[in-house]
């Protein structure tokens, strides 16, 4: 059995089991009232084709368990909309190329609450108790097959090969324009959650040398890389990081020549800071810290950087023809025809082709669909000033979020319907948490959205509220109950 194969790999499928347990799980459903009854006053249609409560961008993980949240809290009229083809949605069997998850696997992603849901429940049905307890890590090629089967069986409202291209406010609605099977519609939202993922809220970031070497001869870790045409060829990967391992193993399992990771640090990090503190906690109380102690800990945790996993690096450093190089920051980048000088303070190293494990930005200037709202985004930069010992321009540039995940105005009033755009995705990590970036707390983010649109939707239309309150006319008691009678 390979790094990272599931012992359950090779095993027949227990059907029936697996058909018992979404038995289980509809009983489940039942008994939580889900989907609960639909209580939200409807937008009036006016020049767009569909109107929805909430349409969420993004139907991967965060995207999934948001729409079940919103059920649960009796918003059924909305929509995920996601670019890529049905079962491709998110990094899992796109960019991502670890082997397994780095999460452990006890922890309950976007499961809801509900045992029936997690992963745990769906893989034992299928390949036994003995399996569970051999498997080490969840083979991330099977986290997706459950992912397909979470929105599978709880027959989620999701709508594939739709692109979001701009986005507006209009009166009391967003108006989106899309494009998708059925050609270009006008959706119009009172609500969006951007659902998008690591490069949500930017995109991938590449050192300033990167300017300098053709596209054709280079790729950030993000992008899709045809590592078969990579093979016979001198890879340098820049970065120590999880994903620059995971890029430079595929590269060597592809046929490289030769790949050579270059780490600007003198060494390879080996603690992860922030494991130190996972507690629910953490999970709930992180947004009501002060922000100087959230600012501190992202900032020690940033300084500190996350290891990759040990298993990463042993799967480029089992070929003898991968290499580690750590204090090799990148001085220069250069083409010389067909070949990449690259220049570090340990020498030169000629390759052929380079890939950056460079991490992401945020800009949300570079998102096309959010060209009316970008400028106006409060961000951290904006609200704190930390001393001049924890100066850090990536933690600045953040979005400096409300409590429902809903951007906040740099210049009050001058950007109606940006307090109703909610960023659920890696980009809300300072002012929240990891709760819509990674598996652990996904489920607490998903309800913590949900429960605020649920608690803004009252709030917008305590007037519309109060006339049914006061319309309502359905008595609990009909009055023959009783007889008056006088006191003795």
């Amino acid at each position: 059995m390979h790094d990272g194969q599931s012992p359950a790999e090779d095993a027949a499928v227990d059907h029936d089991s697996l058909d018992a347990l979404v038995a289980q799980l509809r009983r489940d459903l039942s008994y939580l009232n889900y989907p609960a009854k639909n209580w939200v006053k409807p937008l009036t249609p006016s020049v767009e084709d569909e109107t929805f409560d909430v349409v969420t961008i993004g139907a991967g993980m965060v995207g999934l368990a948001v729409a079940v949240a919103l059920r649960r809290e009796g918003i059924q009229n909305s929509v995920a909309l996601d670019a890529a083809p049905a079962g491709l949605e998110g990094p899992w069997v796109t960019t991502a190329r670890m082997r397994t998850l780095r999460s452990p696997k006890i922890l309950l992603g976007p499961a809801m609450g509900i045992g029936s849901l997690t992963f745990r429940a769906w893989y034992v049905a299928q390949f036994g108790a003995t399996a569970w307890e051999a498997l080490d890590k969840i083979p991330r090629v099977m986290w997706m097959d459950y992912l397909r089967w979470y929105r599978d069986v709880l027959n989620l409202p999701v709508r594939n090969d739709v692109r979001v291209d701009a986005i507006r406010w209009e009166g009391d609605r967003f108006l989106l324009d899309t494009v998708g099977p059925d050609g270009n519609k006008l959706i119009a939202a009172r609500r969006i959650a951007l659902a998008t993922g690591r490069d949500g809220l930017g995109g991938s970031s590449l050192p300033p040398e990167a300017k300098n070497i053709d596209s054709t001869r280079r790729a950030h870790t993000n992008d899709d890389i045809d590592f078969e045409g990579l093979a016979g060829k001198r890879i340098a990967v820049i970065g120590a990081g999880a994903s620059a391992f995971d890029n430079a193993a595929v590269a060597l399992e592809s046929g490289a020549a030769e790949v050579r990771v270059l780490c600007r640090r003198p060494d390879i990090p080996r603690i992860n800071k922030l494991t130190g503190i996972g507690s629910p906690g953490i999970v709930h109380g992180w947004y009501f810290l002060p922000d100087a102690w959230k600012w501190r800990c992202l900032h020690y945790n940033d300084t500190c950087q996350t290891p990759p996993p040990g298993t990463s690096i042993r799967r480029v450093t089992d070929f003898p023809n991968g290499h580690v190089h750590t204090g090799c920051p990148i001085l220069s980048m250069t083409e010389a025809g067909s070949e990449v000088m690259i220049e570090t303070p340990r020498g030169t190293y000629v390759c052929d082709y380079v890939i950056f494990g460079t991490g992401f930005r945020f800009d949300p200037k570079l998102r096309p669909e959010l060209d009316k709202f970008a400028d106006n985004i409060l961000t951290w930069g904006d609200s704190f000033v930390p001393p001049p010992s924890e100066q850090d321009a990536a933690l600045a540039s953040g979005p400096y979020l409300g409590p429902a995940f809903e951007f906040r105005e740099r210049r009050a009033g001058a950007t109606p319907g940006l307090d109703r755009l909610h960023c659920m995705n890696y980009a809300a990590a300072l002012s929240h948490g990891k709760l819509t970036g990674d598996i652990p707390a996904v489920t607490q983010g998903a309800n913590r959205f949900a429960q605020g649109v649920a608690s803004a939707f009252l709030a917008e239309d305590i007037d519309h509220f109060y006339e049914r309150l006061q319309a309502f006319d359905t008595p609990d008691v009909d009055g023959d109950e009783w007889t008056d009678e006088p006191l003795p």
